[in-house]
């Protein structure tokens, strides 16, 4: 086992990797969780490492402050006496941790001779004992400072605001391929994506984030033409290392791309291993025009109306062309499969199979880990195998510990089966991976209410709001936001403005049935209104399928009406309905997950 367990947030994932790095040239163990296994739970493991380290590093930050995770093992710290804290970015440790020393490492680059680093090793050292010598051939061969890099969100110049999707794709694939650099440390897409639509100091942005260089540029795409114009600018200085200008035939955007992250290599002189140029090569489609569509596929996935079936069959329109002009893209093929999932079990679309594209996926690219939540899906949702369904999501968290879907599908399933603080990670780590997911922290909610937790509750009902506004002022029909965001009102206090909503959602989206759920577990929790959530229930209990059946048992915003007589009489008539349809299919009806 390891000497030390380094907890922090996702936000702060490159200082947390220096950390570690400088502790282990001092010659510790030290494990942090960029090194799950696949074949184990995740909690399961957390848990072993933190309690079997002699000393627990917990970087304290503004969203670790935040993270229900983070203090729940700087809890499990103090309780057992390993507990060294250090703040990143002046953010001091909340009640009861600020009773123990916290070492200051504000704008910390690696330098090893600041009295913040002299306080953490004094402290290691105390718990674990000396430092063990690491012999000179053994030392990590980086340099002490190792190099940084934020990929800012490419400026879309196109003119054209629909043109959005292309720009963030690029981003996001510079983004990935330099991760792909053993050498060079990302900040993820989640933390660099908060800077988009702002005028950002480049300078400022480097400090903030701690990073020595600052990638920005801006993406023009028009007819079969397309322009990047790339800058790398040093963090500390303001300079620009490198920059450069591609203007192309659309057909040659794969090639700038690999010309863009190779070309940053090479500006920071690093080494480029041979799998590395190889995989930053590989980008699952020769097809650009395949590629083209995907992108925009999946710019409608994560910014659409959850629980609005358009948003899933434009997705899967889109992909089945994508998968057309290619028919071995298996990102399109796993990116069609989570649409298609959604229609199959939200929208009773029984025609739609995301199964079988999963296993397409899956038999072109095995390390597609979203195809393994649609596995996971099945398995749970129409198979009933819980547990097999456990080691779908198992095996998706080996492959992808850092995918939005992932963690969604993770937490999901976790709640169906009523260990809601079992699911609190994974919907946290879906809110950070992705800044416009609403439906994470709008989870949230229910659980840190089901766990008695009033701080957690209302900071995720704050950070749903605040999310919901955006997706709302873009479309004010969208009923699923509308029904989260009531919700989240009246847990805040604001009951009036709550009812508006409620009634906005009624009238804007009356045949979404997630949204209406969601109406009645504001009515049922927040406001109270016993009476009124069991009068909308019954509008469309009759029509709500096997998912939202099973969501309406384990729910725990739905216990305060478990005893009322007509809601007995409405589940129990849901589950009969439910029954009768299931014993009347023919068994080649339903695909089974294997």
């Amino acid at each position: 086992m390891s000497d030390i367990f380094v907890s922090y947030a996702r936000s702060t994932e490159r200082q947390a990797q220096q950390v570690a790095e400088a502790l282990r040239v001092l010659g510790y163990a030290v494990w942090r969780d960029d090194e799950l296994p696949a074949h184990r739970a995740y909690g399961e493991v957390i848990e072993e490492r933190l309690r079997s380290a002699k000393a627990v590093v917990v970087i304290w930050s503004a969203d670790a402050v935040r993270s229900q995770w983070v203090r729940a093992e700087a809890d499990v710290a103090r309780e057992a006496g390993t507990l060294v804290q250090v703040s990143v970015d002046g953010t001091m440790p909340p009640i009861p941790f600020n009773q123990i020393q916290c070492a200051d490492l504000n704008g910390w680059s690696g330098d090893t001779e600041t009295a913040g680093w002299a306080k953490i090793v004094s402290s290691v050292g105390s718990l674990v004992g000396d430092a063990r010598p690491v012999a000179e051939a053994d030392r990590p061969s980086a340099p002490a400072k190792r190099v940084a890099i934020c990929v800012l969100p490419f400026i879309n110049m196109s003119g054209d605001a629909e043109q959005e999707y292309f720009s963030d794709g690029i981003s996001e694939d510079i983004i990935t391929d330099l991760s792909k650099v053993s050498a060079l440390s990302v900040v993820a897409r989640n933390t660099s994506f908060t800077y988009k639509g702002r005028v950002a100091d480049v300078k400022e942005v480097a400090r903030e984030l701690g990073v020595t260089h600052v990638l920005e540029g801006s993406v023009r795409k028009a007819g079969g033409r397309v322009r990047i114009n790339a800058q790398l600018i040093d963090g500390e200085a303001g300079d620009h290392v490198w920059a450069d200008r591609y203007d192309r035939d659309l057909d040659d955007i794969f090639a700038i791309q690999d010309e863009i992250s190779k070309a940053i290599v090479g500006a920071l002189r690093l080494k480029l291993l041979p799998k590395e140029k190889k995989a930053i090569e590989h980008r699952g489609t020769s097809s650009v025009e395949a590629y083209n569509l995907y992108l925009m596929a999946r710019q409608h996935w994560i910014s659409g109306n959850d629980g609005d079936s358009r948003r899933d069959e434009v997705v899967v329109r889109i992909c089945r062309q994508a998968t057309t002009i290619d028919p071995d893209y298996g990102k399109a093929w796993a990116l069609m499969a989570l649409a298609q999932t959604e229609l199959r079990f939200r929208h009773d679309r029984i025609d739609e199979d995301g199964l079988a594209s999963a296993e397409r996926a899956l038999r072109l690219d095995p390390t597609l880990a979203e195809a393994h939540c649609i596995k996971a899906r099945y398995l749970a949702d129409q198979d009933g195998r819980y547990d097999d369904a456990i080691r779908q999501i198992e095996i998706a968290i080996g492959l992808a510990p850092n995918s939005w879907e992932v963690n969604k599908e993770a937490a999901r399933l976790l709640f169906r089966r009523g260990d809601m603080k079992g699911a609190v990670p994974y919907f946290e780590k879906a809110a950070e991976l992705m800044e416009s997911d609403y439906h994470a922290p709008g989870m949230l909610q229910s659980c840190y209410r089901a766990l008695g937790d009033a701080d957690g509750m209302r900071r995720s009902a704050e950070k749903s709001l605040a999310r919901i506004e955006k997706a709302v002022a873009l479309d004010p029909t969208n009923g699923a936001a509308l029904g989260l965001g009531a919700g989240s009102l009246a847990a805040l206090g604001d009951g009036e403005r709550a009812r508006e909503w409620i009634n906005r959602a009624k009238l804007f989206a009356p045949d979404n049935q997630t949204m209406l759920y969601n109406l009645v577990c504001a009515l049922t929790v927040n406001l109270g209104d016993h009476e009124g959530a069991l009068d909308l229930l019954e509008t469309f209990v009759g029509k709500m399928n096997a998912m939202l059946v099973t969501h309406l048992q384990v729910d725990p915003d739905i216990d305060d009406l478990r005893d009322k007589p007509r809601f007995v009489r409405m589940l129990a008539e849901a589950k009969e309905r439910l029954a009768a349809a299931a014993a009347a299919e023919t068994p080649n009806e339903m695909p089974r997950a294997t």
